[in-house]
């Protein structure tokens, strides 16, 4: 059974370029203005994304070709859970979204992943609203992820417990929250963060230290070991959060890389949103 040694630890990342179609989405969750993509900029900061996965963490990118008819399938995070050498592929409650899985499904496939399905029609599961934490699984409520989405997660994890947080509004429990280690939560300011962060302290029977972040959208990083020399983090750049840089800096022992994905966070995304990472391990 994986656990809190091998956390961190990936050898692929399965990314999906960004369709021009990525422009035409409508914004924001209908709750206000929808603030329009700027889709070269999206280009450049996936481009920069994807050169940080290969470059500095060391990571094999398996790169799906953009589907213009898929705009938000750049957001590849939503269509499965992965821990070990399980995958869940998910069921998105957008029903426009459930294209997405097909293309995920057959990559882990072939990286002979052992792939579980939701078979629950009832059933709604966003992987952006799982957080794995090394030791347990929390999976946030949502106005994407159902209590039946969440006993697929059960099902398919069975090693691990699975707690349930109740997310309110438009977000995914990861829209502020992720880890910076095994045993370090970064969560954001908001009310919703807080909440959050309050009932996964009541669900676990860990200890886990916390980061507060100012910035909610700062709260979702990525956390990759390095092997031997050491662990890095993922967070958004200080151009966008410039007052969430500092509670990072006290992460002494990690190696801190900014990444900016404002384009993708219109839609709702997360730096963690844009890759599904795997921890492969060459066949014997």
């Amino acid at each position: 059974m994986a656990g809190p040694s091998s956390f961190g630890r990936y050898t692929h990342a399965i990314v999906r370029s960004v369709p021009d179609s990525l422009g035409a989405r409508p914004a924001g969750d209908g709750a206000g203005p929808a603030e329009p993509v700027d889709l070269a900029k999206a280009h450049r900061q996936y481009g920069v994304y994807t050169g940080i996965l290969r470059q500095k963490l060391g990571l094999q990118v398996i790169e799906l070709v953009a589907d213009e008819g898929l705009p938000c399938s750049v957001l590849v995070e939503d269509a499965a859970v992965i821990q070990g050498d399980t995958a869940l592929v998910t069921r998105p409650w957008e029903p426009t979204r459930r294209g997405e899985i097909s293309s995920i499904k057959k990559v882990l496939e072939e990286l002979k992943m052992r792939v579980v399905e939701v078979t629950d029609d009832g059933a709604t599961l966003d992987g952006s609203d799982v957080l794995f934490t090394g030791r347990e699984f929390f999976v946030g409520i949502s106005k994407w992820t159902n209590h039946r989405g969440a006993e697929a997660v059960a099902d398919a994890f069975r090693d691990f417990a699975v707690s349930t947080v109740p997310v309110a509004g438009s977000s995914h429990l990861k829209s502020f929250c992720s880890m910076a280690g095994p045993d370090t939560v970064v969560i954001g300011s908001s009310e919703a963060a807080k909440k959050a962060m309050r009932t996964m302290e009541q669900l676990t029977d860990h200890h886990y230290d916390t980061l507060t972040v100012p910035d909610d959208p700062a709260g979702n990083c990525i956390y990759v070991r390095l092997g031997p020399k050491g662990s890095a983090l993922l967070h958004r750049s200080p151009e966008e959060f410039p007052n969430s840089l500092q509670p990072f800096q006290k992460l002494s022992d990690l190696t801190l890389i900014p990444a900016a994905c404002s384009e993708v966070a219109k839609l709702g995304g997360a730096l963690s949103s844009c890759s599904l990472l795997i921890n492969k391990k060459l066949d014997r």
